[in-house]
């Protein structure tokens, strides 16, 4: 085996070029900026132009109202509906309506404070064991008697009204409270509510070891599933307290005297007097219309203040699944 010797190296020469592989230059990468994250949430204009036709729609005739009930009778016409009038008497509506007619009107009040509240206690705390058995308990044609349940949120109340009268006729409950709180506690859509938050809402593991402990099932429901049924409960509360407060086709057909009016056919009757008494004291009669339906709406806002946090509680919980 021979070997080439390599070349001696004489002193200024240059160094032999070891010939090596040309490899591509790459291309140097873009530099791509990092995005900005927005700080805040989206804005939309389409969407604030909606949100603000809506609030407009529902807080005007609020507006008016505030506004009317410190005008006079020939001030609602003679002014801007929507600005106070040189002589502003709040005051003297509210005393003239609460003194009207002997003082009817709180009479009316206490009427309808009485339907609504005992009504929306009752369906509240019927629709929680309707609810509550037709999620937890399982017999025969449950499914069938469900779907007549979710079939009779369909049918209008007024639908109901003539049948209901005659009903009630028979049973001589017409031109009595009991006209007006008894068809209140039947509440279709707060059963259904109720059913769809109490399959979340109470957990079977918690009824099995309250059976293990010997409590019955009345004493489960009054002590156990009423306690977890609170947020859905009040909220059935408010939806039956805010129809019946305002319900006013069912009243005026069950009830001829004037004393158990509720507000809404009370107002009502005051209002034809108005538009038929002409002159005179008569012809006032339409602001303490307007005064006594905004006296009317305070106590619903009232318990929506109060009870808001367990409605909207009440709302969400029942959807979500554990």
């Amino acid at each position: 085996m021979t070997t080439t010797p390599r070349p001696a190296l004489t002193q200024g020469s240059p160094p032999p070029v070891t010939p090596t592989a040309v490899t591509p230059t790459a291309k140097p990468a873009r530099a791509v900026p990092p995005r900005r994250r927005r700080s805040g949430p989206r804005r939309s204009t389409p969407l604030t132009i909606a949100m603000l036709a809506a609030l407009a729609y529902f807080l005007l005739p609020l507006c008016w109202l505030v506004i009317a009930s410190t005008k006079s009778t020939q001030d609602l016409f003679n002014t801007f509906g929507l600005w106070f009038s040189h002589a502003p008497q709040l005051l003297t509506n509210v005393k003239d309506t609460f003194t009207q007619d002997g003082g009817v009107f709180v009479r009316w009040l206490i009427n309808t404070a009485v339907y609504a509240g005992v009504s929306a206690v009752g369906a509240s705390l019927l629709a929680a064991a309707g609810g509550y058995g037709f999620s937890k308990f399982r017999f025969r044609g449950d499914r069938f008697a469900f779907n007549l349940v979710v079939g009779a949120v369909m049918v209008p109340a007024t639908a109901l009204a003539i049948p209901t009268y005659l009903l009630f006729a028979k049973a001589g409950l017409v031109n009595t409270p009991w006209a007006i709180i008894l068809p209140s506690l039947v509440n279709p859509f707060g059963l259904y509510l109720m059913r769809v938050y109490a399959e979340d809402a109470v957990p079977e593991s918690l009824l099995e070891a309250a059976r293990i402990d010997g409590a019955g099932e009345l004493r489960i429901f009054f002590r156990i599933v009423l306690r977890l049924l609170g947020p859905g409960l009040v909220t059935v509360l408010l939806f039956t307290l805010v129809a019946t407060w305002n319900n006013y086709f069912l009243p005026l057909i069950m009830l001829n005297d004037p004393n158990l009016y509720p507000i809404t056919v009370g107002l009502s009757s005051w209002a034809a007097q108005a538009q038929n008494g002409g002159s005179g004291a008569s012809s006032d009669m339409l602001a303490l219309v307007v005064t006594g339906s905004l006296i009317s709406i305070i106590p619903l806002v009232v318990a929506f203040l109060m009870l808001q946090r367990y409605w909207q509680s009440g709302l969400a919980s029942g959807g979500v699944k554990q």
